[in-house]
């Protein structure tokens, strides 16, 4: 129950550290202090001769310096490495790629199966380019396989042909005796 004649809290200014002195993020101490040097502004201060104006808030980014003077000297020295290139050459022993076997059986045997060895052939070939030589021999194994199951299917595909035509033919003659 509230009591009618409270005066409702007022409120207190914070006491505490300001925020950039407490520890954050794993820190265990403060940050040192800002070392203000003559002529130089207090943080989050605009230079009074090169701005007409105070800023406000405490910006995080770097202190402004008036014409003429230099950032001052960094101690120790910086070392960069430099840039590694690593290119990967032809293999010196390509490994077959099977690319004319592969579009003959595209071409003339089975069409789909024909379109499988293509690809394994050209991932064969671009393995040699690279380098990669378990690759290209892995894709090369893969097109040759293919291309024989190509050309394998290809052939009973015009041997059964050959035969339903002969049979068809013998019984239309046999039918109509020409």
């Amino acid at each position: 129950m509230a009591n009618p004649g409270a005066k409702p809290p007022t409120a207190q200014p914070y006491m505490g550290q300001p925020p950039m002195a407490q520890p954050y993020m794993g820190q265990t101490s403060a940050p040192p202090p800002y070392n203000v040097q003559q002529g130089q502004p207090e943080p989050g201060q605009a230079h009074p001769q090169m701005y007409g104006h105070q800023s406000y808030g405490g910006g995080y980014g770097a202190q402004p310096y008036p014409a003429g003077q230099q950032y001052p000297a960094q101690p120790g020295f910086y070392t960069v490495q430099p840039a590694v290139y690593v290119t990967q050459t032809p293999l010196a022993n390509p490994v077959n790629d099977y690319m004319g076997y592969s579009i003959f059986t595209l071409i003339c045997c089975f069409l789909p199966v024909g379109i499988a060895a293509l690809i394994y052939s050209i991932s064969a070939r671009d393995a040699n380019l690279s380098g990669n030589q378990a690759e290209a021999e892995q894709n090369s194994k893969t097109a040759k396989k293919l291309n024989h199951i190509a050309l394998g299917v290809g052939i009973s595909i015009i041997v059964i042909t050959i035969i339903l035509v002969s049979v068809a033919y013998s019984l239309v003659y046999n039918y109509y005796g020409y």
